[in-house]
């Protein structure tokens, strides 16, 4: 063990740097929130390559006086706290003076700000040692902060970023999050150049969240109120309808503050039981106002989660207020009448023709009839012309070949011995016993194989069109994730145009995905979380690829028609035999299984 010793200011800020800038993303929030502070009623975002090559962040508060401009890179330099009586009453988002002097750490500096009132503004930059240089300079009121070449003097941090998709899409995630919550200021976004959002000052909340997410989004949500002792609560939830298999617009805030709660997640889905699918999630916008004495905001090296001092209190009065506003729009469980001594019909299962063959009526057909000869049909066979009308006789010339009947009598026999078990498995007799294979898995196997194929061949055509294209409303993020994966998608056999900022037109999907509207309305988010969350940056293309084909491959099978007879059983066995590895899907579960004739035996 070495000599005790305090380490340097330098290098103590990269290490907390550590805790406060974990990605570009980072930056991006704690610059936006100091300019929120500021009293800003405009803040405009400028992106460089993911955040990697530039974070500017332009703001119009009030500005810093040049004394400001050079302390605020100090660490522990705040404004917002002098006491502990301070600490416990934090109603503000930057409040422990860590953030500036975490980012100049490991990051290019520069600083150009000019206090309200004041004639003249300040410039700082700063160096790679640590040292400052500032003076005077001429710039509008406010604060401009750009923040070049992160991670510059931490090369390990750098190569652990992953692509820029990933990275962009956090940023989008942290600019809509403090968006959200001041709905009277003006946010923009660039990204290279090319504009992604621009807001203006909304007139309330709901407008606020409608140009984020998409107007669509805004039309699917119910109001909510409640107030309590413990809390107020507003804000709006989703209605039962508009639930989605996969997790997206998913916000509480606390005093106007962002936090994360699986706890009182849980509450939310509890309103909604018995309403949504299981594994479905609503999207919610839930703001929370509590006296800050009562809830802790700094747990979190990054603020990111809370405490609340009566947080099992607050988990049954949210989950009751969501509970009433959708009984208030009719959206509750169904009354359970008493059904005791009712008929009960019976129902007839998917399966019903696989044990009962439907039974055509009979009919007698005379192929000589002629509705111009009064003679023709009639019962004596002497008393009809040979021939039909003209002669011509439906039968003449067609000669029935004498295998006729064995043309597809392997097919046949094969489907005939081929059964379908509950939806769930197709049953076949195998040379040792009775062959069982689960549909679901199969399906996944195959899918698989189709689109790694697609990924890797350009010529393969793996594509299915729809009859008619389908709208599908994506967010301004999703689309965002869409473009940048437009080739990708493309080689697997998406055909998807974008017809607005948070809109896109699919037109085609691979083969073995359904096209009709409702399937394509879950398809796409789903294929919109997958590519976000796809480690592209750290990995090789190939990889990538057989990934997101094996993500793709085991979305929810309920989603998709299954064999419901022998025959398409069959076509499904044969096509599953096809494929490199018949046996396991792509993560490795067992899609086939032989019950031998022995072990059968053994039941009797």
């Amino acid at each position: 063990m070495g000599e005790l010793k305090v380490l340097p200011s330098q290098l103590a800020n990269m290490i907390a740097a550590g805790e406060v800038v974990q990605r570009p993303a980072s930056v991006v929030k704690e610059m936006m929130e100091n300019a929120i502070d500021a009293g800003a009623l405009k803040v405009d975002v400028i992106i460089s390559d993911a955040g990697r090559t530039l974070i500017q962040i332009i703001d119009n508060g009030v500005g810093m006086t040049p004394g400001e401009a050079v302390l605020c890179f100090e660490r522990h330099a705040t404004s917002k706290i002098s006491t502990q009586e301070d600490l416990q009453q934090i109603m503000t988002y930057g409040f422990r003076g860590e953030a500036l002097a975490s980012i100049a750490a490991v990051a290019d500096v520069n600083l150009k700000t000019r206090k309200r009132g004041s004639e003249v503004g300040t410039r700082v930059s700063t160096g790679p040692d640590g040292r400052m240089i500032s003076g005077s300079t001429a710039c509008p009121e406010g604060s401009n902060f750009e923040v070049r070449n992160l991670f510059y003097n931490t090369p390990a941090r750098r190569k652990f970023l992953k692509s820029d998709n990933i990275e962009f899409k956090h940023i989008v995630e942290e600019f809509t999050r403090i968006a959200i919550t001041r709905p009277e200021a003006g946010f923009s976004l660039t990204h290279n150049g090319k504009q992604v959002f621009q807001l203006k000052p909304d007139k309330s909340l709901k407008f606020r969240i409608a140009n984020l997410m998409g107007a669509s989004l805004s039309g699917e949500l119910v109001d909510i109120e409640a107030q309590s002792s413990i809390a107020g609560i507003s804000g709006f939830i989703g209605r039962p309808e508009s639930a989605r298999k996969t997790a997206g617009n998913q916000f509480f805030f606390v005093n106007g503050r962002y936090f994360r709660s699986p706890y009182l997640h849980k509450a939310v889905l509890k309103a909604y039981e018995n309403l949504i699918p299981e594994g479905m999630v609503p999207s919610y916008f839930i703001f929370l106002e509590t006296d800050p004495h009562s809830v802790d905001v700094n747990i979190h090296p990054t603020k990111a989660e809370v405490k609340f001092e009566d947080e099992a209190v607050l988990f049954q009065i949210l989950s009751a207020c969501i509970k009433e506003a959708l009984g208030r729009n009719s959206y509750s469980q169904g009354l359970d009448f008493e059904t005791e001594g009712s008929v009960e019909l019976p129902q007839i299962g998917a399966c019903y023709k696989e044990w009962r063959d439907p039974v055509a009526p009979v009919t007698e057909l005379s192929e000589d009839y002629n509705p111009f000869d009064p003679l023709s049909g009639s019962s004596s066979p002497e008393s009809r012309p040979q021939g039909g009308y003209g002669g011509y006789s439906p039968s003449y010339g067609i000669q029935r070949r004498e295998d006729y009947g064995e043309l597809f009598e392997q097919k046949a026999a094969l489907s005939s011995r081929t059964m379908v078990l509950q939806g769930k498995y197709i049953l076949s007799p195998a040379a040792s016993g009775l062959m069982v294979i689960n549909i679901s898995r199969a399906r996944q196997r195959i899918l698989y194989e189709r689109l790694l194929k697609a990924a890797k061949d350009s010529a393969y055509n793996a594509a299915q069109s729809s009859l008619f294209p389908i709208e599908v409303t994506v967010g301004k993020s999703g689309r965002l994730t869409l473009e940048a994966n437009a080739h990708l998608l493309d080689s697997l056999g998406f055909t998807i145009t974008m017809i607005a900022e948070d809109k896109v037109e699919v037109e085609a999907v691979p083969e073995g995905f359904n096209t009709d509207g409702a399937s394509l309305q879950s398809l796409i988010p789903e294929i919109i979380e997958i590519l976000d969350n796809e480690e592209g940056g750290s990995t090789i293309r190939e990889l990538m690829d057989q990934n997101i084909a094996q993500r793709l491959s085991c979305m929810d099978a309920s989603r998709y028609s299954l064999p419901s007879s022998g025959l398409e059983a069959q076509r499904m066995i044969e096509t599953l035999f096809a494929c490199d590895n018949a046996e396991y899907t792509s993560d490795g579960r067992k899609i086939i299984n032989i019950i031998k004739t022995e072990d059968i035996d053994k039941l009797f």
